[in-house]
């Protein structure tokens, strides 16, 4: 048996399945494609997540492109991250190409050209289905977590949410946690502290800062109602296949922190709300989170620990992870270590910190008789790829260098007219376009405070009221106690003078009688 033939058998081996599966492409020996050598990837272990890594330029995208549309064949909803707006294509059926058939002659798989359900989402104003969140969906743990608070800050936090549940005051958007935390610092401190401890100014006033940077970034967007259903993202078209779920992130490349709150928020969400799967034979929903580096970038060790937890205990929800970035190093250790399917594309060494790095990717794979894994990794041409997934009893398959099949979408972005069209006929468009404003906590402490202001402003009228009349009562005791003296002396003067009168009367009188 030749060399070949023995690499053939040996991949077929290793990737014979009892369940269903989607084919990756045909494996490669000593840079030569072997025609229906089909590397595989059973269902059953699509929700142990996944990485695609590999230098810009080597086929990433396509690659998750590939895997999105046999999942929705599949039957399998899927949510991607697009954060370079070139995903939106699989909305439409690939043109076809003459290298594509010539591929796929080498694979040995018939090309097929097709279109796919996709639903655009956003995170910002651009067009689509937008995304809300409110901040008590987050929760206090969630919300310090992403604003990296201390211990005392997260304390603090524990207290206005507690604070706003027993007064019925519910924290919508970031302006209402805002006018919570100042109403416990100014107007309600005395209220706060008496039922639930004093809050530091100097805490509340670093929380305030992180917050303002938080809206810096558009996060006061993404805060709000409608809250998005995430029962939203596992809707199957009526022909069985999953529709495909895209949140354009083309306008928030610059702000991570909106990305990360979005990203976690969605992933406890759908941690809380979806049903325990156990062992299925299918995953519920599989999530590619493309540009992966920017979750991870400039999130606090806290904010890490919380992804690396959901990441661990999301799969037994039926929902599968994929990080797409450009190399494993972007990943944290301890994330990169629950991942299960990897498909490596090439890597470049231009430097010795790149070397090193090579080196370390290639010990994150198994050892294979045919490869000399350092080395394919830097001789990788443009969709061609290391792959490694895990078969049904959770083993690794074995390692193969890939040429990958070619999207059956066009490997391209919509037009406008597309977009418009597509959002058009959107349900969820409608459904999450009105802006719900209703009475929350900002409302509703500013009616409290107003209302307080002004039986404050009557308290202190009819306390000045209450002096006038005091004072005016207490002239009048003043006066009356000075009236019956000078009644008495008028009245001696009155009979002073009447006397006076009587006496000239009567010596008027005898005078008059003497002459």
């Amino acid at each position: 048996m030749d060399k070949k033939q023995e690499f053939f058998d040996f991949i077929n081996a290793g990737n014979t399945f009892k369940g269903d599966y989607i084919t990756m492409g045909a494996a490669m020996l000593e840079g030569e494609t072997v025609t229906n050598a089909h590397v595989k990837v059973p269902l059953k272990t699509l929700n142990r997540h996944g990485l695609i890594a590999g230098a810009t330029g080597t086929g990433k995208t396509k690659t998750l492109q590939v895997i999105a549309e046999n999942l929705s064949d599949q039957g399998i909803p899927v949510l991607m991250m697009d954060m370079k707006g070139d995903l939106s294509g699989i909305a439409k059926a690939s043109p076809g190409h003459p290298k594509i058939d010539e591929r796929h002659e080498k694979i040995g798989l018939p090309f097929e050209a097709k279109d796919f359900p996709v639903e655009i989402l956003t995170l910002s104003e651009q067009e689509g289905v937008r995304l809300r969140a409110t901040v008590s969906e987050f929760g206090p743990v969630l919300f310090s977590r992403i604003i990296d608070a201390t211990v005392a800050q997260a304390g603090i936090i524990s207290i206005l949410f507690k604070y706003s549940d027993d007064n019925k005051l519910p924290l919508l958007d970031l302006k209402d946690f805002k006018k919570v935390l100042q109403y416990a610092t100014n107007e309600g401190k005395s209220e706060i502290a008496e039922s639930y401890g004093r809050i530091s100014p100097a805490s509340s006033g670093s929380i305030l800062r992180k917050i303002v940077e938080l809206e810096q970034q558009g996060a006061d967007i993404f805060f709000g109602e409608k809250s998005f259903e995430t029962d939203d993202l596992t809707r199957i078209t009526r022909d069985g296949r999953g529709i495909i779920n895209i949140v354009r992130l083309t306008d928030i490349q610059d702000r991570p922190a909106l990305f990360s709150t979005f990203m976690l928020s969605l992933l406890a969400e759908i941690y809380a709300t979806f049903p325990e799967q156990g062992d299925n034979d299918r995953p519920e929903l599989v999530i590619f989170i493309d540009e992966a580096h920017l979750i991870f970038k400039e999130a606090s060790k806290a904010l890490h620990n919380q992804i690396e937890s959901i990441v661990k205990l999301i799969r037994s929800k039926g929902v599968g992870l994929y990080f797409v970035t450009q190399n494993p190093t972007d990943i944290p250790e301890g994330v990169l270590s629950q991942l299960g399917l990897k498909v490596q594309h090439a890597l470049r060494a231009f430097t010795a910190k790149d070397r090193k790095a090579i080196k370390l990717t290639a010990e994150n794979y198994p050892d294979s008789p045919y490869y000399d894994t350092k080395t394919v990794l830097t001789s990788l041409g443009i969709g061609e790829a290391l792959v490694s997934a895990l078969d049904e009893k959770g083993r690794p398959t074995p390692l193969a260098a890939t040429m990958l099949r070619a999207p059956m979408s066009r490997m391209d972005i919509l037009t406008q007219e597309e977009l418009d069209t597509l959002n058009k006929e959107s349900k969820l468009v409608k459904k999450y376009s009105e802006v719900l404003d209703r009475d929350s906590a900002y409302e509703l402490l500013n009616k409290k405070i107003e209302k307080a202001n002004e039986e404050e402003a009557k308290a202190k009228a009819k306390e000045e009221r209450k002096k006038s009349s005091q004072a005016e009562r207490s002239r009048s005791r003043s006066r009356s106690s000075r009236k019956p003296a000078q009644s008495a002396t008028s009245k001696a003067i009155i009979k002073v003078l009447t006397s006076a009168t009587v006496i000239r009367g009567v010596f008027g009188i005898l005078g008059k009688m003497l002459k």
